[in-house]
């Protein structure tokens, strides 16, 4: 009887085996496929309570994640909670919420408790945050000498060969008596035959016997050439240094790489975030060890840009929803094909492809092309005595400069050119509400006006090359100017607007000197008419007064 009940159970389990291989090994698959196990009959000693766990084996547990056997914790993983509930196995709550309104709420009768938060029946281990607890337990486990911490990584093998004629040689001699044999070093680099002919199908090379055909650097017998090449990962992850050092035809690299590198800016498409950088990293640390660079790290800072996106769907050929951009500058011109581009998202974000947001772009552009062409025909304009400006004059300046503060963070730190732009397109609603005609109203629009063409023109370049030229007077490019400096002192204020609410609700904005004092910031916001409605006869509780921001009135 035991003999037939271990059959069987061999019988089910090879069953059970190969239903799991039929439906698929992706692991996007086995996260979501009707949760299956099999009891094996054994127990597993759980290291710290000694107490005894029956061991399935299960269709959803992922090879490629540690050794392929895992510890299930039913009460705090949805996949394990759906395994026990199936198969009746019990499920012990070992993690509660930090909040006590929300460890109530939680309920193990409907779903796994996911989130990290504080351990509970966990004996000794009572009270850690999850956090705490991870050092903890495999402390605790070391010292017992019944584990360790273990770095797991998830790269699989590289497989670099590519059976294409256009690629990096593979520098290896097949021979049939040594197997695969290194080219010496003597006789690299492999160099690639000119001479071949293209017939659409495979590569030249592997028909090519004046190439393949060699001997073998060990035996001297006759041997074959790899006729594969390698994958292009191979030049792209390391093109970097090699720019450094493009004229030397006798390395790879020579000492100017140690005065570029490390990258200062690196900036790629989203699709290569993963695989492109990895492998760069793999190399730079290869030719490091090798010594031919000495840099740690390829890249200083990294920017990966997002797709370009149509209803929705990422732009390719092959699904035919391109916008073909030829159409688009011959209508709008190519400036305002950049401004969109650079306005729609943030670069690290996916862009969402809008015709009528194209429009809105150009019209921007017309816009300023207007005020500027009115500005100049209203004649010479005088130069700036910022000593002697109005309150409103002041103002405009101020916005002026603080655009140029913010703009320069945001191009020359943040990268985000998209609030680059939208400061200017402020600071240009600002300059279509002043109306000053004074000799110096003029000098300050006239600042405002150039400062706008100077923070455009990296976006739309011709566009502000030919204004550029309108508004000074020795006509001199746009390209050759210094990027406009901010005046510090333009951004000190007279008077600061303050906000004032009442048990915390907006009731009025007060502008007060900026150098006022408590007491009478204060006093202002209390003499205020709007506020006066809501705070009589009610008792004031007290006042508080966040100096040059607001003041908030409390009454009951």
């Amino acid at each position: 009887p035991l003999a037939q009940q271990a059959a069987q159970q061999h019988a089910n389990v090879a069953e059970f085996v190969q239903e799991c291989v039929a439906v698929g090994t992706a692991e996007a698959t086995i996260e979501t496929l009707e949760k299956k196990g099999i009891d094996t009959g054994f127990k597993a000693i759980h290291p710290i309570t000694g107490d005894k766990l029956p061991v399935f084996i299960a269709n959803f547990v992922l090879m490629g994640y540690g050794e392929g056997a895992v510890m299930s914790v039913p009460a705090h993983d949805q996949r394990d909670w759906e395994f026990a509930r199936k198969y009746g196995l019990p499920i012990q709550q070992v993690i509660t919420a930090h909040d006590a309104d929300a460890a109530a709420q939680i309920d193990l009768s409907q779903a796994a408790y996911v989130e990290k938060g504080v351990l509970v029946n966990s004996s000794q281990f009572d009270g850690l945050t999850s956090e705490q607890a991870f050092d903890a337990i495999a402390n605790y486990l070391a010292e017992q000498d019944k584990g360790q911490l273990r770095t797991t990584y998830r790269l699989r093998d590289w497989g670099v060969s590519r059976q294409r004629y256009w690629g990096t040689p593979i520098p290896i001699i097949n021979c049939p008596k040594c197997g695969a044999v290194p080219v010496p070093d003597e006789d690299l680099p492999v160099v690639l035959p000119t001479d071949v002919k293209f017939d659409g199908i495979g590569s030249p090379i592997k028909k090519m016997p004046s190439f393949y055909k060699t001997t073998c650097p060990k035996c001297g017998g006759p041997a074959e050439r790899e006729t594969d090449t390698f994958d292009t990962f191979m030049e792209s992850s390391w093109y970097f240094a090699r720019f450094t050092s493009a004229d030397n035809d006798q390395a790879m690299v020579d000492e100017r790489a140690d005065y570029w590198l490390p990258v200062d800016q690196y900036i790629g498409g989203i699709e290569h975030a993963i695989l492109h950088l990895l492998y760069a990293r793999f190399f730079n640390k290869l030719m490091r060890d090798v010594g031919l660079l000495s840099n740690d790290e390829p890249f200083e800072h990294l920017l990966t840009q997002g797709m370009v996106l149509k209803d929705g769907v990422k732009m390719s050929k092959s699904k035919g929803n391109t916008v073909d951009p030829q159409a688009l500058i011959e209508q709008y011109g190519a400036d305002t094909a950049r401004l969109f581009i650079m306005f729609a998202s943030p670069p690290e974000q996916s862009l969402e492809w809008s015709d009528s947001a194209v429009e809105g772009a150009f019209r921007f552009l017309r816009r300023i092309w207007r005020i500027v062409y009115e500005h100049l025909a209203q004649g010479p304009v005088a130069s700036l005595d910022v000593n002697s400006l109005t309150d409103k004059q002041k103002a405009l300046r101020r916005h002026t400069h603080e655009t140029i503060k913010k703009v320069s963070d945001d191009i020359g730190r943040r990268f985000t050119f998209n609030t680059a732009i939208a400061s200017v397109m402020e600071l240009m609603n600002a300059v279509g509400k002043f109306d000053d005609n004074t000799e110096q109203g003029r000098a300050v629009l006239h600042e405002a006006l150039s400062t706008s063409v100077l923070l455009l023109s990296p976006i739309v370049p011709h566009f502000c090359h030919v204004l550029w030229q309108q508004l000074t007077p020795a006509a001199t490019d746009v390209i050759d100017q210094p990027w406009p400096q901010c005046d510090e002192t333009a951004l000190q204020r007279d008077q600061v607007q303050v906000v004032v609410q009442v048990n915390g609700k907006l009731r009025g904005r007060i502008e007060v000197p900026a150098d006022a004092k408590r007491d009478e910031v204060e006093a202002m916001a209390m003499a205020d008419s709007n506020v006066k409605r809501f705070v009589e006869d009610k008792a004031i509780v007290k006042v508080i007064v966040v100096p040059g921001k607001l003041v908030n009135v409390v009454v009951k």
